[in-house]
């Protein structure tokens, strides 16, 4: 399915679906559930697949198969799968994979709802999973066991931007066959490429970054031919397909993903710094801040620290609050990675179905605020910022 041909950000823009006979210069939409044949031996012959012809938008689209292609540029992976959602991605990759009998290692410090999906549904399934501290890797080859079937991370991790070292991590996954499931959310393919250090699956959100603008729901999976073809075979049969309008989209944001990570991450490490020793704040976290305890391995395998940072108030929950409230510009709003920037309180909202004892051992305290840094200003993004710190100040 890859179809590099030159850099990464130039495939970004020019992968495109071949040209219908109206010549047009920007892919047009396939809004199609169904494709037709010229006969029943030509149908015969893709449904069995010995043609790569589209069948039904469930299985393929053209837009969707664009989307894919440039994803699997950026990323420098063989092939991927587009599913609805970020979620869809996720659990395609688990439930595609995994059996009953089979043990997931995870980390700890992952998005509320792959925990609840982990925790919740996972186990009606038979599937058994342990969750290790990213914070201490070293703990991590003890805990596989027999029946590990894969280990899953997110570097950096929602929320609290935790990293480990992937190239290590696929050196332990590989040594006991296990698959190496990284979700690359937060820093992309432009900040960071999980499968060249040797993970064997990547997965997105695509409603994220990738996106950008808040407009479409999006996901994502490439890696090793062979562990995509099963995510293939599970979805297509399950249903969680792209629509062709959500890749559309996509598509067209990808070209411009690489100019955009640029400003995310120069204004984010510029927050982040001139934050970093403000009164109202016991910590600043962010993977190019020296402070940052895993900022050797952001410097080595990344090549920008994302648009993501986030602090504690010093006067925990209630500051928090108020916080919140006294932002003027910066908009309350269950995403990230828009333009427009946006800040959130992960105990409230996307961590609050984790028990108290789960979300304070991630490292999500009740002071813990996350800003994804949009496209602003960013002397406008601070003065919100130091505001609403001030006003909230107890």
């Amino acid at each position: 399915m890859n179809e590099q041909r030159h850099q990464p950000d130039t495939d970004a823009i020019r992968i495109q679906t071949e040209r219908t006979w109206q010549m047009e210069h920007s892919t047009p939409l396939f809004l199609t559930s169904s494709f037709c044949f010229d006969n029943v031996e030509e149908m015969r012959a893709t449904f069995a697949d010995e043609t790569d012809f589209n069948i039904y938008s469930r299985f393929s689209n053209p837009n969707v198969d664009e989307f894919v292609k440039k994803v699997c540029a950026l990323e420098q992976a063989p092939a991927g799968y587009a599913t609805a959602s970020g979620m869809s991605a996720v659990f395609g990759s688990f439930m595609a994979l995994l059996k009953a009998g089979d043990h997931l290692l995870s980390a700890r410090t992952i998005f509320g709802s792959t925990h609840t999906v982990i925790d919740k549904f996972l186990p009606r399934w038979g599937i058994s999973c342990d969750y290790f501290d990213i914070n201490n890797p070293a703990e991590l080859e003890g805990m596989i066991k027999p029946n590990t079937r894969m280990i899953f991370v997110e570097t950096p991790a929602n929320p609290g931007l935790e990293i480990i070292d992937v190239e290590w991590l696929a050196g332990i996954a590989n040594k006991h066959n296990i698959i190496l499931n990284v979700d690359n959310c937060f820093a992309t393919p432009v900040l960071q490429k999980p499968f060249l250090s040797g993970a064997h699956l990547v997965t997105h959100s695509a409603t994220k970054w990738m996106d950008g603008q808040g407009r479409v729901l999006g996901g994502v999976v490439v890696g090793q031919p062979e562990l995509i073809k099963e995510i293939y075979a599970f979805c297509r049969s399950t249903g969680p397909a792209m629509s062709p309008f959500n890749a559309w989209v996509l598509s067209k944001s990808l070209e411009t993903l690489h100019v955009r990570m640029e400003r995310h991450s120069a204004s984010a490490l510029a927050l982040a710094t001139a934050l970093e020793h403000h009164g109202q704040l016991n910590w600043v976290r962010y993977p190019f801040l020296e402070s940052h305890p895993q900022y050797a391995i952001a410097q080595q395998q990344m090549t920008g620290g994302g648009g993501i940072f986030c602090f504690e108030l010093k006067g925990g929950l209630e500051q928090g609050k108020r916080f919140l409230d006294a932002l003027k510009m910066l908009t309350l709003t269950a995403n990230l990675g828009d333009t427009r920037s946006i800040a959130s309180h992960p105990a409230s909202t996307t961590h609050a179905k984790m028990s108290e004892e789960d979300r304070l051992l991630s490292g999500i305290t009740p002071g813990f605020i996350r800003i994804s840094v949009g496209l602003e200003n960013v002397q406008d993004i601070l003065q919100d910022i130091e505001q609403a710190l001030e006003a909230s100040k107890i």
